[in-house]
C-alpha cells in the first residue's frame, strides 16, 4: 500500500476527481478528510470509503473563507493526529461564456475558489505537517492553464496560477520536508465537463478528438497519478506539474 499509514486530506472530496482521489487514499492504506462544500456530498464519499473498511470524516468547508479553512485542517489534525498527504481539488464558480461577455462576478468566484483555495489551503496545510516532519501536497489544476481553451478565461487564469503557486510553496519548504506538486488533467468525466458539453453542441466529440488516445479520462486515472505524487515513490519529484491528458499535447492530427 503506498500510503499505509497516512493520514491524508481530499477538498473537493463529494465527487469527480476528488471522490476517486479519497477512495484511491482509502484503498492505499491511508485515513481520509473528506471536505466539500457540500457536506452530504462528503458525507457519501466517507459511506463509500467505511463500505470498503476505511477510515474516513467528513468536512464542511468554504475553501474561499480563510477560517474555514483553517478549521478543516485543525479538524483533521484533532481527530487523526496528524496530516501527511493533501490534495487541493477543490474548484468551481465559473460560467462558460466569451472573454467580453464573461461575468465580473464569476471571474471572481473563480478565483476566489480555484486559486485563492488553494493559497488558503497551503497556508494551514504546510504549517500542520512541519510538525510533523513534512509531507507531501498535491494541487489540482489543469490542462487549460498551459494550452489555454475556449470560453473558459476564469478557469485557465486561475489555474494557471495554481501552477505557479506549487512551483514557488515547493521551492520555500522543499529542505522542510514537504513536497509541492500540481496535476494538470486533461478533459476527464466529470460533473463539471457534463454541464460544459451540455452548453455547448458537439463539445464533447470535439473535447475528445483533441486527446490522442481519443477518448476522455476517468477519475480514478487521475487519483492514481495524486496517489503517486503524494506516496514515498516520488520522494524526489517537487515543484513540478504532471500533465494527466491523454496526449493533448502530442496529438498526432495527421492520424
Amino acid at each position: 500500500m503506498l500510503l499505509k499509514n497516512k493520514i491524508g486530506l481530499v477538498t473537493g472530496g463529494g465527487d469527480g476527481i476528488g471522490r476517486a482521489t479519497c477512495m484511491a487514499f482509502a484503498n492505499d492504506g491511508a485515513k481520509v478528510a473528506v471536505a466539500d462544500i457540500r457536506l452530504e456530498m462528503a458525507q457519501k464519499t466517507v459511506d463509500l470509503i467505511k463500505a470498503n473498511g476505511g477510515e474516513a470524516i467528513a468536512i464542511k468547508v468554504d475553501v474561499s473563507k480563510a477560517a474555514e479553512v483553517e478549521a478543516m485542517v485543525a479538524a483533521t489534525v484533532e481527530h487523526f493526529g496528524s496530516l501527511d498527504c493533501v490534495s487541493n481539488n477543490a474548484a468551481g464558480g465559473a460560467s462558460f461564456a466569451m472573454l467580453p461577455e464573461m461575468e465580473e462576478g464569476s471571474w471572481d468566484k473563480t478565483q476566489a475558489v480555484c486559486l485563492k483555495g488553494v493559497w488558503l489551503c497551503l497556508k494551514y496545510q504546510i504549517p500542520a505537517m512541519l510538525k510533523t516532519g513534512g509531507g507531501a501536497i498535491v494541487n489540482i489544476a489543469s490542462l487549460s492553464a498551459v494550452r489555454g481553451e475556449a470560453m473558459q478565461s476564469p478557469y485557465s487564469a486561475a489555474k494557471g496560477g495554481v501552477i505557479a503557486l506549487t512551483r514557488t510553496a515547493a521551492a520555500e519548504w522543499a529542505r522542510d520536508g514537504i513536497r509541492i506538486n500540481a496535476i494538470n488533467p486533461g478533459g476527464i468525466r466529470t460533473e463539471g465537463i457534463k454541464r460544459y458539453f451540455e452548453q455547448v453542441p458537439g463539445a464533447e466529440e470535439n473535447t475528445a478528438g483533441v486527446h490522442a488516445m481519443r477518448r476522455l479520462g476517468e477519475p480514478e486515472e487521475v487519483a492514481d497519478a495524486v496517489c503517486y505524487l503524494v506516496s514515498d515513490r516520488a520522494s524526489f519529484i517537487t515543484g513540478t506539474s504532471l500533465d494527466v491528458d491523454g496526449g493533448i499535447m502530442v496529438n498526432p492530427h495527421t492520424l
